[in-house]
């Protein structure tokens, strides 16, 4: 139709071209197309023509200019595209035309197209340098929004970069991180699915395998990804594929059982009824233009006259095609004769399809979107209506800037474009659904909108149906999710989603689901059996609440009774022969040491302190050293008694009671230095041993400084050993009058005790290392106790016969 402008669409109606065979002797034949027409595509070229003649009885939009159209078939082929970006470049003849008074009759001020991305960037580097603006209903690749290669190139219809992102979050909204791909080998399949890869590598999503097709290829090639999907592991599927690719690869499904897959799709096939005849496709979930309403639009679809439909090839060809038939013809072809006057509204196709009108709006709005951008060229008033002056010397370049900064709303539907000549990202998530009928039927479950919040951009609003029409969200995972307790080991020569789930070290835990690594607790905690919380270590030591603790001090609270008891019967009989004989006023003493020394273990029972720590050392090494230092005075005056004998000797003036008292106290004195000066120096300080048990504390004194600890125990080793020596000399004196004996016995047992003690000491682990020192202590207090005290508490409770002087005397 011609106009004072023009509008120059460009839409794939026929599916193929008619090849033709050059000799290069003659003129190649004009472009002619063949197969059956696209019904669908036919409705979207009409959609056009409905929008141009909208405009052209509006009084609003472009009042007193006539708009026209050239509508060209693209043949779904790249050579088709580009012979119709030629004729609509080629501009009018200036010879003809040189009057300022006429109008730009048949002028191209823009183009509507083209359905494919491929085709669409052929286009616009053929019409690009002319500055015509190009508007696509349909091309989605995200490479046309490079404005330094397709300067002159907008949509209405939204980028695949942004439908990359709604297919990535789609399937990580069902924790689907195992899938398939293939795609068209094309523009469009390949940088769709190339964005959509990357995006979902970003959300933790893997592919098992990514593969291309093309509808020209080889059927073996069709087959053999069919074979790829049918041999899978991964249950889901995505497909960035055109609706005709994806219709030979169904069909090559169909051929042969297949297992269950799970389809997710792209814009470009999902919303399309004719794929809807797949029912094994039942669940396919996807994303689609929003549906829209185009008021009067389906009148004007079924709206085709007989004299409409016979002058028109296209609607003639469309005729045929739909009710099997020719028009006005003979039925020689065995096909009925019709007239044009068939029913169209009992027709069921594509063309009479309106309730999905979902890239049919898109170019609905992309003739107004050039229609505004040419009104804002010609009309610069935009508080009148009859400033458009359609002889205006108007170049395109003015309506391609014009285009860049429309805004506009129509019939409820927002246009406009940003700086890549995208519009804003709007989908309807789709679900081919059976209903009671059996039938398949697509249901709008939800919508994803690019302009709201990171996160919020997919809503979900319906209730979905999955592959095999189960209700629950299917499983698509390489490996289960690993456990609070576990962490990710990944499998050798895999992708990352397919992993195996380790236990965590000892020691150590994971909170968190498909954790990469585990965390070692703090200090003071232990992992629970299940590895995945961390709980405060029991803390242990020596208690007088546990056994060993209450039979330990029981011992120490008996043994000090025992030496109390016995210094009571020596007090009760200190007049008697058997104590005054033996140095009553050193046993004495040497039995307050015992006592001591016995009730010193106590302090290594409880809860370690600083005062304890420091208490429990000090008291029984002093003590230790007090008890053997009357053993050894007791000693030292029963050898020197007897070399006192001795003609001559005066040896016993220098070893009485005072030089006796001065001996302990000196010997004494100097353990009593040792400590001080352990305890100023370094002393002993309650502290958390965390290495001997890994699960539990124990409470332990520190030594604070070894050397000061050994060297305590070193001076009462030097002082039993100096006693055992001397006891050893006086072993053969007469058995009444001297201890020498029982002395040697109980240095014997002492010195047993103290060398077992240190290998006992350094090897055992946590409490029983105190249990260890509490044992040498009582064991080498009892033995002193009975070696020393036995015999004679004997004799004076049970042998009072032998408790006199005379009996003492006796050399037998």
């Amino acid at each position: 139709m011609d106009g004072d402008f023009v509008i120059g669409g460009v839409f794939p109606l026929h599916h193929y071209k008619h090849s033709l065979k050059s000799n290069y002797t003659m003129l190649p034949e004009p472009l002619r197309c063949t197969g059956s027409i696209d019904s669908r595509h036919l409705r979207f070229s009409r959609a056009m023509i409905f929008a141009i003649e909208e405009i052209n009885n509006s009084t609003e939009l472009l009042p007193g200019i006539k708009l026209g159209y050239q509508i060209h078939d693209s043949c779904k082929s790249m050579p088709g595209t580009m012979h119709a970006a030629f004729q609509l470049s080629n501009d009018l003849d200036r010879v003809f035309y040189t009057g300022n008074n006429c109008s730009q009759s048949g002028v191209v001020v823009g183009v509507v197209g083209e359905s494919g991305s491929a085709r669409s960037m052929s286009m616009s580097r053929i019409i690009g340098p002319f500055n015509i603006p190009q508007v696509s209903h349909f091309a989605t690749c995200a490479c046309l929004s490079d404005k330094t290669q397709y300067p002159n190139f907008f949509r209405t219809v939204p980028s695949d970069q942004f439908q990359a992102d709604a297919l990535a979050k789609l399937v990580k909204h069902f924790g689907w991180t195992w899938i398939g791909a293939v795609r068209s080998d094309s523009d469009y399949g390949n940088n769709g699915m190339a964005s959509f890869l990357l995006t979902a590598q970003r959300e933790g999503i893997c592919v098992e395998y990514s593969e291309s097709f093309h509808r020209t290829n080889p059927h073996s090639k069709i087959q053999r990804v069919a074979d790829v999907i049918r041999r899978s592991t991964a249950p889901v599927v995505v497909a960035f594929i055109s609706s005709t690719e994806m219709r030979l690869l169904l069909e090559e499904l169909s051929l042969e059982a297949s297992p269950p897959r799970q389809w997710i799709g792209s814009e470009a096939w999902v919303p399309n009824q004719d794929m809807l005849r797949f029912r094994f496709c039942a669940g396919a979930i996807g994303y689609g233009i929003e549906q829209s309403v185009i008021p009067g639009f389906r009148e004007f679809l079924l709206d085709l006259s007989p004299t409409k439909v016979a002058s028109s090839p296209l609607l003639t060809d469309f005729w045929e095609n739909a009710f099997n038939c020719r028009l006005g013809k003979s039925a020689s072809t065995g096909k009925n004769m019709c007239d044009g006057t068939e029913d169209i509204q009992m027709l069921k196709n594509p063309y009479t399809d309106t309730s999905q009108l979902r890239i049919t709006n898109m170019v609905y709005k992309a003739v107004y979107a050039i229609a505004h951008a040419l009104h804002n060229t010609l009309c610069p008033d935009a508080n009148s209506s009859t400033h458009c002056d359609k002889y205006n010397k108007m170049v395109s370049k003015e309506v391609l800037t014009h285009l860049k900064k429309v805004r506009f709303n129509q019939n409820g539907y927002d246009v406009s474009f940003d700086a890549n000549g995208n519009s804003v990202a709007k989908y309807a998530l789709v679900n081919w659904q059976k209903n009671h009928n059996g039938s398949i039927e697509m249901v709008t479950v939800g919508y994803y909108d690019a302009s709201l919040p990171a996160g919020h951009e997919l809503q979900i609003n319906r209730n979905l149906m999955f592959m095999e029409g189960i209700t629950e969200v299917p499983k698509s995972v390489c490996s289960d999710r690993c456990h609070p307790g576990t962490r990710k080991v990944l499998q050798k020569g895999k992708p990352i989603c397919c992993y195996d789930c380790v236990l965590c070290p000892e020691g150590e835990i994971s909170n968190a689901t498909d954790s990469l690594d585990c965390l070692p607790c703090p200090k003071e905690f232990w992992p629970n059996a299940l590895r995945d919380t961390c709980f405060p270590k029991p803390v242990e030591f020596l208690s007088y609440h546990e056994v060993l603790g209450i039979i330990l001090a029981a011992f120490s609270v008996g043994g000090a009774c025992l030496t109390i008891m016995t210094a009571v019967v020596f007090f009760r009989h200190r007049e008697s022969p058997i104590v005054k004989a033996n140095n009553s006023e050193l046993s004495f003493l040497l039995l307050l040491s015992l006592t001591l020394c016995f009730l010193s273990s106590l302090t290594f029972i409880g809860t370690p302190s600083d005062w304890s720590c420091m208490l429990r050392h000090t008291s029984f090494g002093i003590t230790f050293v007090l008890c053997i230092s009357c053993v050894l005075g007791k000693t030292i005056v029963v050898l020197m008694a007897f070399k006192a004998t001795l003609p001559g000797s005066n040896v016993m003036k220098w070893f009485g009671p005072p030089q006796q008292r001065l001996t302990v106290a000196s010997f004494t004195f100097i353990q009593v230095l040792i400590c001080t000066i352990w305890l100023v120096v370094s002393p002993p300080f309650p502290m958390k041993n965390f290495t001997v048990y890994k699960k539990k504390i124990i409470l332990v004194c520190d030594l604070g400084s070894a050397i000061g600890f050994w060297a305590v125990l070193g001076y009462i080793g030097l002082l039993a050993v100096l006693c055992l020596v001397f006891a050893v000399r006086a072993r053969k004196l007469p058995d009444s009058f001297n201890e020498a004996k029982l002395i040697t016995f109980s240095m014997l047992i002492f010195c047993a005790v103290w060398i077992t003690f240190i290998p006992a000491y350094v090897s055992s682990p946590g409490k029983f290392t105190v249990a260890v020192e509490i044992f040498a202590i009582l064991a080498s207090s009892f033995g002193l106790t009975f070696c020393m005290f036995a015999p004679k508490c004997f004799i004076i409770v049970f042998k009072p016969e032998k408790n006199t002087k005379k009996h003492l005397m006796s050399k037998n």
